[in-house]
């Protein structure tokens, strides 16, 4: 039962789409279980290059079935667009199965994410305004529409009717915008019935049934571990668990299933959004990163803030995570710098502290505490194996290594597919 998980070690964007396209030609089955269109991978196809908002990277594998689990929140819209375009630069989109339990980002869950981050002004969260907190919220409050319902109009109705009772109150009181009308809603969901339809399945049995026949079958996260709504910087967090546990509540395969979890890290660390971020670099520096790394959002398009490695941050995704590997990506950016700041620690109220405060105010006034690696001013995105790497560049990667607290088993010296380094096999 070869079950893995892949997921972000830092505050998401580290890279996880190369990784699990890396993976893709030799699993089964790779499955998205949380998140929904606030998260996009970048995947790098000889010279084609793929951006993946709501789809599973191993969509771009011949041979692999991409899943969209019972913990995502989907847009339909956003997600036939997403076929479309893909099938448009011929690639195969038919094997694409997805739960009838996952829910459903309707047009309103949208204009409340929007009106609401406005209204917080300087108290905003950073969020992508797609309707994914909002639509969470649905589901804990259990008004939330599921894919299943399209296909009941009248359940469908009942459901539509229920949340906008409250949420027109909301809207026409209180943000003093027009009332949604029901009927609207449930026509354009109606809508996407019959065109998603071929894909809508029990995914919890089809993927169970898959590991009892020792396929393999690969979980990946959207966002990080720094985002996660109950382990992150809260508030300044995602709304669902990119953590490891999230994959089997966001998939319905248990944890005794899981044989291996893999964190992506960058060799320097970025976030989006509001929130602290205690090595972020405002200097020449942080540009530099930002402009060599092409540290964009790609699904906000939004500016990454940048900084340097942080191993405090690592040491808990390790913990938090149980992870067992670790995947390096982007150490090719750190090219040029003749020494490169690691933070192994923070100070706090004048005491060193070795591990990520639980107190969110501690947290906020953390100072790294840096020790300084020498760098490499050689290329290596054409090195195949470690012992090709400079010997500041090794060290660097073992430093790292070693403060993380888990083996780091691939690293990425380029953006291509096939600029990566393997240590240790993941299968």
């Amino acid at each position: 039962m070869p079950a893995l998980v892949l997921l972000g070690a830092q505050w998401g964007d580290e890279g996880k789409g190369k990784a699990t396209d890396l993976l893709g030609g030799s699993v089964d089955y790779v499955v998205r279980y949380q998140g929904g269109n606030n998260a996009g991978h970048t995947v790098v196809v000889g010279d084609q290059k793929y951006a993946l908002h709501l789809l599973p990277s191993g969509i771009l594998s011949p041979g692999c079935t991409p899943v969209i689990g019972n913990g995502v929140v989907v847009d339909p819209s956003v997600l036939l667009s997403e076929l479309s375009g893909l099938n448009e630069r011929g690639v195969d989109t038919s094997k694409l199965l997805i739960s009838g339990n996952a829910h459903i980002i309707t047009p309103y869950n949208v204009t409340v994410d929007k009106v609401t981050e406005r209204f917080l002004g300087k108290r905003k969260i950073g969020t992508t305004g797609r309707g994914i907190g909002p639509t969470y919220a649905d589901k804990i409050n259990r008004v939330g529409i599921r894919v299943q319902d399209l296909y009941d109009e009248s359940i469908l109705t009942q459901k539509v009717e229920a949340a906008l009772d409250a949420k027109n109150q909301l809207l026409t009181k209180l943000y003093n915008r027009r009332a949604i009308a029901v009927d609207q809603v449930v026509e354009e969901l109606l809508g996407y019935a019959g065109k998603l339809a071929p894909y809508v399945t029990d995914t919890v049995l089809v993927l169970n049934q898959a590991l009892e026949e020792n396929k393999v079958v690969l979980f990946e996260g959207g966002q990080g571990t720094l985002l996660d709504i109950d382990h992150g910087t809260y508030p300044f967090v995602t709304s669902s668990n990119p953590t490891a546990g999230g994959a089997c509540t966001g998939s319905g395969v248990g944890p005794t299933k899981i044989s291996r979890v893999i964190g992506i890290l960058k060799a320097y660390t970025t976030r989006v959004g509001s929130g602290p971020f205690p090595t972020e670099l405002l200097d020449e520096d942080g540009e530099a990163l930002r402009r060599i790394g092409g540290e964009r959002g790609v699904t906000t398009g939004r500016d990454r803030r940048c900084g340097w490695f942080d191993a405090v941050i690592a040491r808990y995704a390790t913990r938090v995570n149980g992870l067992t590997d670790f995947f390096l990506t982007k150490l090719d950016v750190l090219t040029g710098w003749e020494q490169i700041p690691v933070c192994v620690a923070y100070e706090i109220d004048g005491k060193r502290v070795e591990e990520l405060p639980y107190s969110q105010s501690d947290f906020h006034h953390a100072k790294p505490v840096y020790e300084t690696l020498p760098g490499w001013s050689e290329d290596i995105t054409k090195a195949k194996s470690f012992s090709d790497l400079p010997k500041n560049a090794q060290a660097y990667v073992k430093a790292l290594e070693e403060m993380s607290g888990a083996p780091i088993s691939a690293i990425g010296v380029g953006p291509g597919r096939d600029e990566t380094i393997e240590i240790n096999s993941f299968l």
